[in-house]
């Protein structure tokens, strides 16, 4: 009898495992997903970033704030060995003059859902950090 119990409860137990797993899943490329956070030159000065970034199976893709003043990302690098990510893109001055940016920062946390992305972020002659995290 004790036999067959325990039976029972290995059975039990191994149907009842996977159930556990789909949080331990592969969720697509770790930059899929919509990004939030900020940038700027000091603390008291900070700039409101969305990113919206896709991977295609080939590269990753994306657009900067999306809406009616959406940026597309002309580049998105990723360094797989060290998980740094460099991302490029041209948004406009109030006067309507291009300026390009570049965001350059390492990917933290990637096992979690909300991970984050910071580094050095330079938009014409400003310097700044970013942090951005998935929402």
């Amino acid at each position: 009898m004790r036999t067959r119990a325990l039976i029972f409860l290995l059975s039990l137990f191994c149907l009842t495992a996977p159930l556990g797993v789909p949080a331990l899943a592969q969720e697509g490329h770790p930059l899929s997903g919509t990004w939030s956070g900020d940038w700027g030159p000091n603390p008291a000065q900070r700039n409101h970033l969305t990113f919206v970034l896709n991977w295609d199976g080939d590269k990753v893709a994306g657009t900067l704030n999306p809406g009616p003043d959406a940026v597309t990302l002309t580049s998105i690098n990723v360094d797989y060995a060290t998980w740094t990510v460099r991302i490029e893109g041209d948004t406009k001055e109030q006067s309507g003059a291009p300026v390009h940016f570049v965001a350059e920062g390492k990917l933290d946390d990637i096992g979690s859902y909300h991970r984050t992305l910071s580094g050095t972020w330079m938009q014409g002659a400003a310097k700044g950090n970013f942090k951005i995290t998935r929402d």
